[in-house]
């Protein structure tokens, strides 16, 4: 018996010795758990929509102008209920963002050819850095501080990511994801295959140089071609506009006489509508043949 009871004890304080040791390691994975999510900080920051599209296109608005201009177009549309019933409160409300939106897209596509015209002489001069010995990472973070805008301002966000720790191949795929251009995914895969198993940076990057410049020329070559038919697109596409605004300015009972009427009214509603995709549609098919 006082064996069994001497046998008892000793399992116990097996057993209590063990579960110390297990929450001490327990206790010593967690600080390593912790300082290795702390040595890959500082992670992809999530945006919404709006600040993707004001990051791409290059926009910057102070938190204080930008609630000043909203509070400006709602206090426009409560104006517009008593001077031109829900039609003027629906065309205050949706006309300023649609033409916002429009500026944005005609914004972020100056810009991104201005980078991808800079591209070649950014490559060259990370060839040029890592020639003279510096690693890749290095040659890409002085060619990120003397790149001239927009390339310079672009490529600032991915300078201080990696600066502040994220790894060189994660922010490159990260600025080819915002930017959404085959030149600067092909550079993050570059980037990636370097950093991970080695190789000649610098003979792949002469390569991206040279696919570059071709694919510019390409560019230019068909936006000669195809000058003649994005004239008739834009034609086409403000012909009705110009005969409306004509019909108006020379006979305006005419449009205000059919508002007034419930057939009119849907027949113009109708016309802007259709008027509305035609040129969204003209404006894709434009854009698939420069692109």
């Amino acid at each position: 018996m006082n064996l069994a009871l001497l046998l008892c004890l000793a399992l116990l304080f097996g057993g209590l010795l063990l579960l110390r040791r297990g929450m001490r390691d327990a206790q010593s994975e967690q600080v390593v758990e912790r300082l290795a999510s702390e040595r890959n900080l500082p992670e992809r920051v999530r945006m919404s929509p709006l600040q993707r599209e004001l990051l791409r296109s290059g926009l910057s608005l102070p938190a204080w102008l930008a609630l000043l201009i909203v509070l400006l177009w709602l206090l426009l549309a409560l104006l517009a209920l008593p001077l031109g019933g829900w039609v003027a409160v629906l065309l205050v409300l949706l006309v300023p963002p649609v033409l916002l939106r429009l500026y944005m897209l005609w914004q972020y596509s100056r810009r991104l050819q201005r980078m991808i015209e800079q591209m070649p002489q950014f490559l060259d001069h990370v060839v040029r850095s890592l020639k003279s010995g510096r690693t890749l990472g290095d040659g890409m973070l002085l060619s990120m501080q003397n790149c001239q805008e927009p390339l310079h301002g672009a490529m600032e966000r991915t300078r201080n990511a990696v600066q502040r720790g994220m790894p060189l191949a994660e922010a490159m795929a990260d600025f080819a994801e915002l930017y959404e251009r085959t030149e600067f995914h092909i550079l993050a895969m570059g980037v990636a295959v370097n950093q991970r198993y080695g190789g000649n940076a610098s003979e792949l990057l002469t390569n991206l140089i040279g696919m570059i410049r071709d694919r510019e020329r390409a560019a230019r070559q068909l936006r000669a071609l195809t000058g003649e038919t994005r004239i008739s697109a834009i034609v086409l596409g403000c012909m009705p506009l110009a005969m409306g605004g004509y019909l108006f300015l020379s006979n305006p009972q005419m449009l205000l006489g059919m508002w007034e009427q419930s057939g009119g009214r849907m027949v113009l509603l109708v016309a802007f509508a259709l008027q509305l995709i035609g040129s969204w549609l003209l404006w894709r098919m434009m854009r698939s043949i420069t692109r």
